[in-house]
């Protein structure tokens, strides 16, 4: 297997859980972790929200596009940033290093787990409501997806076999 393609990347909204099921995923699947809106925020020395305050949510989704597109991560758990999916280049560059997983979690769901949407560092216009964000994002979701995850009424537990499962199957069909 090329080790390029060892990799899971994780796609979604906010509030989706790539963060928290990716580093169960890692410990489970022992790969590395890596979210990428922490490296935004490293390489900025800021918060996101403080890049959307300061210069707007489209230097918010460049600055995601260029961490992307420099990210060389072969055996890691990948959660990106919910706006990664506004850059196709940065989507095929992260589809080398393996299968892209969207974590498709119903509105209302995502809607009571985000409560600091003024202050969470979502790229949108100011005037955006989370709604018009999901509406907007979820057939981007799906269009770069190679594996979709229901994540409605599932336990971290069974995400994280369904992942696992998934992704082993994706892995076989890249090798056969």
């Amino acid at each position: 297997m090329n080790p390029y393609h060892q990799s899971v990347i994780l796609i979604g909204m906010p509030g989706a859980g790539k963060s928290t099921l990716g580093l169960l995923l890692a410990k489970s699947l022992a790969k590395d972790f890596v979210d990428t809106d922490l490296l935004i925020q490293l390489e900025h020395r800021k918060t996101l929200q403080d890049i959307l305050n300061e210069q707007g949510h489209l230097a918010l989704r460049e600055a995601e596009e260029k961490v992307l597109l420099t990210a060389q991560y072969p055996n890691h758990i990948i959660a990106t940033g919910g706006s990664a999916v506004y850059s196709s280049a940065a989507m095929q560059h992260l589809k080398h290093f393996g299968p892209i997983i969207f974590l498709d979690t119903p509105l209302n769901i995502l809607e009571d787990r985000i409560h600091n949407m003024d202050t969470r560092g979502i790229a949108r216009p100011a005037n955006q409501s989370f709604a018009d964000v999901y509406a907007e994002r979820r057939p981007l979701y799906l269009k770069y997806a190679d594996i979709v995850i229901d994540c409605h009424n599932k336990s971290l537990e069974q995400l994280i076999d369904e992942v696992i499962y998934e992704e082993a199957e994706a892995f076989i069909q890249y090798e056969a």
